[in-house]
């Protein structure tokens, strides 16, 4: 029974390291990295205290 086991583990290890062997994805072309497209502009709004607390509701207290 350990010998089957043994066998078969075997046999499921080297089938593993031949479809490893044959699926490499290997490319021979050099792709060209390109700088990321910005889709959004970064724009800062710097808040003074003046329209910061307008923004903010009443509490009543």
């Amino acid at each position: 029974m350990a010998l089957t086991i043994t066998l078969i583990l075997s046999v499921l290890v080297a089938f593993n390291f031949l479809l490893l062997a044959f699926s490499c994805n290997k490319s021979n072309v050099k792709s060209v990295s390109k700088p990321p497209k910005v889709l959004f502009s970064e724009t800062r709004v710097t808040a003074t205290n003046q329209s910061f607390s307008e923004q903010l509701a009443p509490t009543g207290s």
